[in-house]
């Protein structure tokens, strides 16, 4: 140390440098073990995902797809459209590529920035990374450390899938290059969200709009593959870079070399804001000047709707957009599969059958849609834990309020957001199938969103729960029921497993409704569940002492 005669005692350079260096360490240590979880979920969710339907390829598909049938899938806007350009489907990993590409991006993407978003204008929100800048961190530390994390994470996630496809029996030079791609997509969502959280003002305006920006980067993918006058598009989103890749068929590095540099540039630029704003703050700050606005705010249940109507307004843009898009697309499917049958028999094998018929195609799609609509409910239930966790339900329940009614409240706001998405894709499913004059009732689509209810209940049901007895884990155990339910169905029925082990998935018990008349025996079985999981968390979360 080094003594001044006009101040305190200070530490030399080297000790500086050094203490600087324990404390950044410790922070990288922290926000690791604040995602690990998180991360090794996502990963063995993406690498399962890719090995079954690599393995199904083998078993299914292998052989039965010749040049003619190939050209004929190519050639059509709509696959192209709601799966991306088909190419090297001959190959197992290209096939698998093709099936699995988009939505295990979407899984990494959304993981990416929503933990992106959570780490910075999250911590910043709750006061915690006052404590980290109390000492010798500068303000844009903690954001280095957190990308430099979530680098490490995407990595691993990416590793994972290309030892899933290796394992397999794909070629290894299509897996490295289907690995960089998903890599590059997960950063890029992570720099996003990143770049957000210092643009917004609050964690909820941030993670709003990075989820915009992943919308917009899907939707311009579907432009681009559907209007051949639009491919050039493709070159402007991380999911358009990935197809020009073409794993497993011409394996092309320069779309790469470009997603990887995309991520480096939306980070310099999350650094730059970061210097040019005060902690606490964005650089985008709405006006102080603004009136008040109290509406809703006069009751407990005033309050949840308030919260949740934003959140609700996002997922049913983004749900209703693709729902029209599908419902717009179903002639055109509908007379692709009667002129080649065969791809109507695999389908069916690969446990989407009745995709001949308008009803049995809609049954499909909206079989599809309670992963969304049950992740909608777990990420309500999770916001409340979070909330409560940073101390911003304090007021309410220092009210004269059973904590019984509040929680009450926000499971009943959440519920109902529940059967806006599903009445949103009913909807809109069936305005697209009336604009493009395919034979859908509107009757029939609102049968079958209200047939796969039970199902997305389920979600609300283990959020609750774990809201009473695990608040840490909401997310996970919420979207349990039907993230994991559907993968587990799709590893069944690739594997030949025994048929007891069916009875685990949920699916197992969805009719496919408006194709087939629903089961009610197993609808009032499933509600039964959702009611008693929903009780035993309203039991819980009177009984257990308060987050913090």
């Amino acid at each position: 140390m080094t003594t001044s005669p006009a101040g305190p005692l200070r530490l030399s350079p080297e000790l500086e440098n050094s203490a600087h260096g324990s404390a950044g360490a410790a922070v990288t240590r922290h926000f690791g073990r604040r995602i690990r979880r998180g991360a090794l979920l996502v990963g063995l969710a993406a690498a399962g995902m890719s090995a079954v339907v690599a393995g199904q390829y083998q078993s299914t598909f292998s052989g039965e797809l010749n040049g003619a049938a190939l050209r004929a899938l190519a050639e059509n806007p709509a696959i192209r459209i709601l799966f991306g350009p088909p190419v090297a489907l001959d190959d197992p990993g290209g096939f698998t590529v093709w099936r699995t590409g988009t939505p295990v991006q979407i899984l990494t993407g959304v993981w990416a920035l929503l933990t992106a978003t959570r780490l910075t204008r999250g911590e910043e929100d709750s006061g915690r990374v006052d404590l980290m800048l109390a000492g010798r961190l500068r303000a844009a530390d903690p954001l280095e450390r957190i990308l430099a994390v979530l680098t490490v994470a995407a990595a691993a996630i990416a590793a994972a899938v290309a030892v899933a496809l290796l394992i397999t029996g794909t070629h290894p030079t299509g897996a490295v290059i289907y690995a960089a791609g998903l890599f590059g997509v997960t950063m890029t969502f992570a720099a996003v969200g990143a770049l957000a959280a210092q643009l917004a003002p609050a964690r909820a305006a941030a993670t709003g709009l990075a989820v915009a920006v992943l919308g917009a980067g899907l939707f311009l993918r579907m432009l681009a593959d559907g209007v051949s006058a639009l491919s050039w598009a493709s070159w402007a989103t991380p999911f358009g870079l990935t197809a020009i890749a073409a794993p497993y068929a011409d394996n092309r590095v320069t779309p790469l070399l470009v997603l990887v540099a995309l991520p480096g540039a939306i980070s310099a630029a999350a650094m730059i804001a970061c210097s040019r704003r005060d902690v606490g703050r964005g650089v985008l700050n709405p006006s102080g000047r603004r009136r008040p606005r109290v509406r809703l705010l006069g009751s407990v249940a005033g309050f949840a709707v308030r919260r949740a109507a934003r959140p609700t307004l996002a997922w049913a843009l983004g749900i209703g957009t693709y729902f029209l898009l599908v419902g717009m697309l179903i002639a055109s499917i509908l007379r692709f599969l009667r002129e080649n049958p065969r791809f109507a028999e695999l389908a069916a094998a690969a446990g989407f059958g009745g995709l001949g018929t308008a009803e049995g195609f809609a049954a499909a799609m909206f079989s599809l849609l309670t992963i969304p609509v049950g992740l909608y409910a777990a990420t309500r239930i999770a916001a409340f834990a979070a909330a409560e966790a940073d101390r911003r339900l304090t007021p309410l329940v220092a009210l004269p309020l059973s904590r019984r009614r509040i929680v009450l409240t926000e499971l009943s706001s959440t519920g109902l957001g529940v059967l806006v998405l599903l009445a949103v894709a009913g909807l809109t499913l069936w305005c697209g199938a009336a604009i493009a004059d395919a034979p859908l009732r509107i009757t029939a689509a609102l049968a079958g969103v209200a047939n796969v209810a039970p199902v997305a209940s389920l979600s609300l049901g283990a959020a609750a729960l774990a809201l009473g007895w695990a608040p840490r884990a909401v997310a996970a155990l919420g979207a349990l029921p039907v993230a994991g339910g559907f993968l587990l169905t799709v590893i069944l029925q690739s594997t030949h497993a025994p048929e007891w082990l069916t009875y685990l998935s949920p699916y197992t018990y969805l009719a496919s409704v408006p194709e087939a008349p629903p089961d009610w025996g197993a609808t009032g079985c499933l509600l039964l569940v959702t009611g008693a999981l929903v009780a035993l968390g309203v039991l819980g979360y009177q009984r257990r002492d308060l987050e913090s």
